[in-house]
């Protein structure tokens, strides 16, 4: 854990940051990619290095704002392990106060004052407004900071940090160069960014590093993270020139936009403070334009392509001459070549924005007859919408049309923004509810949930039949599902009696999204009724039999007759599920209710195959309000399998998602996750933030499933008293609750029977024998072989952990086969068998470290001290190390998919694709995708923090029973 010394005079942190070594791309957060910069990169690893070897060193970050040079500061504070950091920021308020960015970096060291002579020290504390004085000497102030950073380093190399150093006041920049001027081998690195020299001339003489915007295909990469679904290729390509690169540009443009996608033109949010700050900047470049170069500036804004042939042919038809755009180029605003830039990517937005509706309503009629029909004809009926000012339903019909072709691309928010436009020019109020109430419907699939309200809000207004207005209540259950799913349940089932009569099959989709709701997401202080929902849902009559009435009608039995005499019902359903033939678009709402009852009935296999298509469907769909769900369940059943690097990838996948989206919902794969990785100091705070994330939205699921996440993570760092307190009471959880029950019940067997008494357990191992015999699988019938083991007799011990290691050794359950041998191991050790005991320790550790189980990893090399042999920590090759969206495109390349393929499964370009398909062949030292197939699937994440190489197949099963 880092320590954070708060200075009470001035509320900055001082920090004593140990990191762990990381490959040279972790850097990223959620939601916020760090794009690689590798040769920037490599500058700031050697001055880590040189530091640690003993040297100082002084360096300024040189770069536009946006460029990066935050992130870059932050990455030297992760390679700077084993160092003390100190940071401090500059301050343009605080300009004009001498000495104030000194006093930010050096109040926290002031306990090292007494080793200074005693006019520096005095110098020092004037300056720093600690002692009353005359005007301190600013030579005798920098030989106090130099001495003072010398003292601090005889502990620990010492790093100090300054960003935004173009706002210190002169007397700090003067003594920080000053130091830096002077530093030789004290161990001691000064860090300061700057936007440009000319505003620190200060820092004139000292050593640079340029930091530029990205190369093309990072800022791609970079753009595609932001922007999920598919978007034109044109639009992209435009976005990447205009923003030069910056990453703050192509970070912040979405942020500015609404349906981001539209091909026909980007639909302006509310004035954002960032859109603000450029209308600030260039409103009196434009206002000095000539009228005719500004109208021309327009054209341009309303032709998201940057094609200039289209552009001058609109130009062109409402009179503009060629010699317009010579001044708008003259000033730097505008360049026109094989594509048309403008200077700063949301420059036009505020042309197109500030632009009367009139002269709007002109540039795109020109541009609706400049646009090629049979080539573009989104854009051309996107134009001729645009330039209506009153209904007309043959243009309201051709945007229709087009939202079909584009929903049909996958481009589901062009779709609804298309349709939005079209029922504003609809005159006939029935047929424009629809309209609304259709684009709401692909609204929320695109995972704009505001949007969708306000649209439906709209739809339910006007007239609307019955079976319209039963669809508008589904799609408000829907909206809840993925907003507050404890409050969809009675929503759900509402509109489901709606569409009994109306629509059957659709009203059994409702009845089986309410059950999931209620069964998985449902709150402790609103209880759904189950049985009442089941039996509901199975009477609706159906014209053929599918795999939901066996899903039901094992749900029914489950709920009356109890676990055993349900497992062989829903597993014939669950199989039917799997089909090749798999369930209709409509089932990316209750899909997951399956893959949950697969992991209640202990079925490895099909729970990670649901859970995979379930993700799959989605994706394919655009359905993002449901991928998000889809996606929790998938970390949770690549977690449990131990392919920790898979589930890390999904998990930095959803973390995108629900960022570009706007709308983030409880994660339930991630606390299984968190707690696997077992990161001690982090893990613990990572889980808590969980729990009261699950509190607020009102999630009991979530809860209960934190609580079996910090059960098992509590086990794995050896605190047994603590693991057996939150898996007692998360054990005794309804069997028919959302989260499986045996979860909590393998935690608190193991938690019992270490902390010393097992016999809290027994209850715990009778259910699980129970359950494990009816389910009848390798994985059910290895855990409570376990289970029997750790609360058994000696007599009955080894031959029960035998067979644990025996079954899971048949399964995908590498987790769980990697703690058989561990506690098999830490029980062998106990018997003063303790050769037989490393055999086993030592396969256990190499499973968890291939994993990238830290804490596991931990547990198990203390227990192979104990018994006479210590595994070293090895060191990995940064080259083996792959981002998490590089171990996905890796996975996806196994599968046999292109890269067009893969970008529309990722979200992303096929050349972001290639971009990271170079990184992984670099990073692996391969040259094809043959031999990137060769390679063994559990590839090591740079997001799980652990170190792993290729894993051998095989070796893990029965090898030392």
């Amino acid at each position: 854990m880092p320590n954070l010394q708060r200075d009470a005079t001035n509320g900055e942190n001082v920090r004593m940051e140990r990191p762990p070594e990381r490959a040279p791309d972790d850097r990223a957060t959620p939601g916020h990619p760090f794009v690689e910069r590798r040769p920037e990169c490599t500058e700031l690893e050697a001055f880590a290095w040189s530091l640690r070897a003993g040297q100082s060193r002084a360096l300024v970050l040189v770069g536009e704002p946006g460029v990066g040079k935050t992130a870059l500061l932050s990455y030297l504070v992760e390679r700077a392990s084993g160092c003390r950091v100190l940071r401090g920021r500059g301050i343009e308020a605080e300009r004009e106060l001498g000495f104030a960015g000194l006093h930010q970096v050096c109040t926290g060291l002031l306990d090292r004052g007494d080793q200074l002579p005693d006019p520096q020290r005095t110098a020092l504390h004037t300056a720093l407004g600690l002692a009353a004085g005359p005007a301190p000497d600013r030579f005798r102030v920098g030989l106090a900071v130099l001495g003072l950073f010398a003292e601090a380093a005889t502990e620990l190399p010492l790093l100090c940090l300054i960003d935004d150093a173009q706002w210190l006041d002169r007397e700090s920049a003067q003594v920080f160069a000053f130091a830096a001027r002077r530093m030789a081998s004290e161990s001691v690195g000064l860090v300061l960014a700057v936007r440009t020299l000319e505003e620190a001339r200060e820092l004139a003489g000292l050593a640079q590093l340029a930091v530029h915007g990205l190369a093309e295909a990072e800022a791609r990469a970079l753009l595609d993270s932001v922007l999920p679904g598919q978007v034109d290729e044109r639009v992209l390509d435009r976005i990447v020139a205009e923003s030069r690169g910056n990453p703050l540009a192509l970070l912040e443009l979405p942020r500015a936009l609404m349906a981001p996608e539209l091909p026909g033109g980007f639909q302006l949010a509310s004035a954002s403070a960032s859109l603000r700050g450029v209308e600030a900047r260039f409103g009196p470049e434009l206002a000095a334009l000539p009228c005719e170069t500004r109208r021309l500036l327009l054209v341009a804004a309303a032709e998201p392509m940057g094609d200039p042939v289209l552009m001058w042919r609109a130009a062109n038809q409402i009179g503009i001459d060629d010699r317009a755009s010579a001044p708008a180029d003259a000033a730097g605003l505008l360049t026109i070549d094989s594509r048309v830039r403008f200077r700063h990517p949301l420059l036009r937005l505020i042309l197109y924005r500030a632009a009367p509706a009139e002269e709007r309503r002109l540039v795109h009629g020109a541009l609706a007859a400049a646009t090629d029909p049979d080539t573009d004809p989104e854009q051309r009926a996107w134009h001729t919408a645009q330039a209506e000012d009153r209904p007309e339903e043959a243009v309201a019909a051709e945007l229709e049309r087009s939202a079909d072709r584009s929903r049909v691309r996958g481009r589901h928010a062009a779709a609804a923004t298309f349709l939005a436009r079209a029922a504003e020019l609809t005159p006939d109020p029935a047929h424009r509810a629809l309209r609304r109430l259709k684009a709401a419907q692909i609204t929320h699939q695109a995972g704009a949930l505001d949007v969708t309200q306000q649209l439906l809000a709209l739809a339910e207004a006007g007239p609307l039949a019955p079976l319209p207005r039963a669809q508008a209540a589904l799609l408000r259950g829907r909206v809840a599902l993925v907003a507050r799913r404890c409050e969809a349940s009675p929503l759900l089932r509402t509109a489901a009696v709606q569409l009994e009569s109306l629509e059957p099959r659709l009203a059994r989709d409702a009845y089986l999204e309410a059950i999931a709701s209620g069964w998985d997401g449902g709150a402790a202080t609103k209880p759904v009724n189950l049985p009442a929902l089941v039996s509901a849902a199975r009477a609706v009559p159906l014209a053929h039999a599918d795999p939901t009435d066996r899903l039901l009608e094992g749900l029914a039995t489950l709920l009356t007759a109890g676990y055993p005499a349900a497992v062989p019902i829903v597993r014939h359903a669950l199989q039917a599920l799997c089909a090749p033939t798999p369930p209709g678009e409509e089932s990316v709402y209750w899909l997951q209710l399956a893959a949950t009852a697969a992991a209640h009935i202990w079925d490895d296999q099909t729970w990670r195959v649901l859970a995979a298509h379930h993700a799959q469907l989605a994706r394919g769909m655009g359905a993002f309000s449901m991928l998000a769900h889809a996606l929790s369940m998938s970390i949770a059943a690549h977690t449990c399998t131990g392919d920790l690097a898979g589930a890390a990838a999904l998990a930095e996948e959803r973390a995108v998602l629900t960022k570009a989206t706007g709308h983030s919902v409880p994660c339930f794969g991630t606390p299984v996750l968190t707690a696997w990785q077992g990161r001690d100091g982090v893990a613990e705070i990572i889980l808590d933030t969980l729990d009261a994330e699950s509190h607020r939205h009102g999630e009991d699921h979530g809860t209960h499933t934190v609580a079996w996440a910090k059960a098992l993570l509590y086990n794995s760092l050896g605190r047994y008293d603590d693991a057996l307190a939150v898996a007692q009471p998360a054990s005794l959880r309804p069997a028919e609750a959302g989260v499986p029950l045996w979860g909590a019940q393998v935690e608190l067997v193991e938690a019992a029977s270490r902390a010393g008494v097992p016999d809290r357990a027994t209850r715990a191992v009778e259910q699980l024998g129970a359950s494990a015999r009816a389910a009848g699988t390798e994985w059910a019938l290895g855990i409570a072989a376990r289970c029997r083991a750790l609360v058994g007799d000696c007599r009955g011990t080894e031959a029960a952990f035998r067979e644990s290691v025996q079954r899971l050794g048949r399964t995908r359950m590498q987790s769980e086969l990697a703690r058989s041998h561990l506690l098999y191991g830490e029980w062998l050790r106990r018997q003063q068998r303790r050769a037989d005991a490393r055999q086993h320790l030592h396969v256990a550790h190499e499973m968890f470290v291939a994993m990238g189980a830290e804490a596991f990893a931990q547990r198990t090399n203390r227990e192979l001290g104990a018994a006479g042999e210590t595994v070293r920590k090895g060191k990995v090759e940064t080259t083996g190390r792959l981002t998490a969206q590089e171990v996905q495109v890796a996975a996806l390349v196994r599968e046999g998919l292109s890269n067009p393929e893969i970008g529309a499964r990722l979200f992303i370009s096929p050349r972001t694709v290639e971009w990271h398909l170079g990184n992984i062949f670099s990073k692996l030292s391969i040259t094809s995708r043959r031999q990137l197939c060769r390679r063994s699937p559990f590839l090591t994440s740079t997001s799980t923090g652990t170190s792993a190489g290729p894993r051998k197949e095989g070796n893990h099963r029965g090898k030392a029973s």
